[in-house]
């Protein structure tokens, strides 16, 4: 597979050879030298074929991992990153100091795709009244999907960003702006990992993202920056603006975004955290 272009082709190969025998890895190293049967192989050889395409391994198997927790992928969804567990990591720190261990805010994920965040945000936090939003029909059924797979009560709404939050939750009609500038319009905390790829670098995509990860969810205009405007746009519209804002942007994105949030004048602390690899990847923007 390496050969092919294809990514980290020992470690695919592993893993498609853990799922067709159902072992773990440790079992898998016991059993190494042992002959496999022809029905596996078979099917292990099918596996292989889709992942010399340039199929992920995550969509082979149907499932990924994030926060500790199976989510099940398909084409619909993006695969989630580890680098958007520590989004989910602020959101919760953020929450338990604004509303104490009684509180119970209400979270709205804006673009759900597979539900890790809303999902785990909920199962981290039971009390916490979760909604989670997408345009994407498919993308709401796998997340419901995952949200029962775990336990986790979460409201879903189909539509564009925001809208379906701010019509279910409240704030104000699109153009009033009479309403108090402190109201989060029924939405205490909003936490978004939107579309954030600029168009001119989508055909350059590693095959794995370009041909198989949904561009719905990964097209962000021509900077990268749409999504968060039409998000602070919505806001205004809406009149809801959150005490706490969490975003997952890509590189070199993170000061422009932090930027167009300060220039709202709506959130006194704007603040940027690194990922795991010291890219500025998340922004965040709190009212106390």
């Amino acid at each position: 597979m390496g050969e092919r272009g294809v990514s980290e082709a020992p470690a695919s190969s592993e893993l498609l050879l853990q799922h067709v025998l159902g072992i773990t890895r440790t079992r898998l190293l016991a059993v190494w030298s042992d002959p496999m049967d022809e029905d596996a192989f078979e099917k292990l050889w099918a596996l292989l074929q889709r992942r010399v395409s340039g199929e992920p391994v995550q969509y082979i198997m149907g499932e990924a991992y994030f926060y500790g927790r199976r989510f099940e992928v398909d084409r619909s969804v993006l695969i989630p990153r580890p680098e958007t567990e520590l989004l989910v990591e602020r959101m919760l720190l953020l929450g338990d100091g604004l509303w104490g261990a009684a509180g119970a805010p209400r979270v709205v994920d804006v673009g759900a795709g597979s539900g890790a965040i809303a999902v785990s945000v909920a199962a981290e936090r039971p009390a916490w009244r979760v909604a989670a939003t997408d345009i994407s029909p498919e993308a709401l059924e796998t997340a419901r999907r995952n949200a029962e797979a775990h336990g986790a009560s979460i409201e879903f709404l189909l539509g564009d960003l925001l809208e379906p939050a701010a019509a279910a939750y409240g704030g104000a009609a699109p153009g009033d702006r009479s309403g108090d500038v402190g109201e989060g319009g029924g939405i205490d905390m909003l936490v978004s990992n939107p579309p954030y790829i600029r168009s001119a670098d989508m055909p350059g995509l590693q095959v794995e993202v370009r041909e198989f990860e949904p561009h719905l969810a990964l097209d962000g205009g021509e900077d990268g920056l749409e999504p968060y405007r039409r998000l602070l746009a919505q806001m205004e519209a809406f009149g809801v603006w959150p005490r706490v804002v969490g975003f997952e942007c890509g590189l070199g994105q993170a000061r422009e975004l932090a930027k167009l949030m300060r220039g709202t004048g709506r959130w006194p602390d704007v603040s940027i955290v690194e990922d795991y690899a010291g890219i500025e990847r998340h922004v965040i923007a709190v009212r106390k």
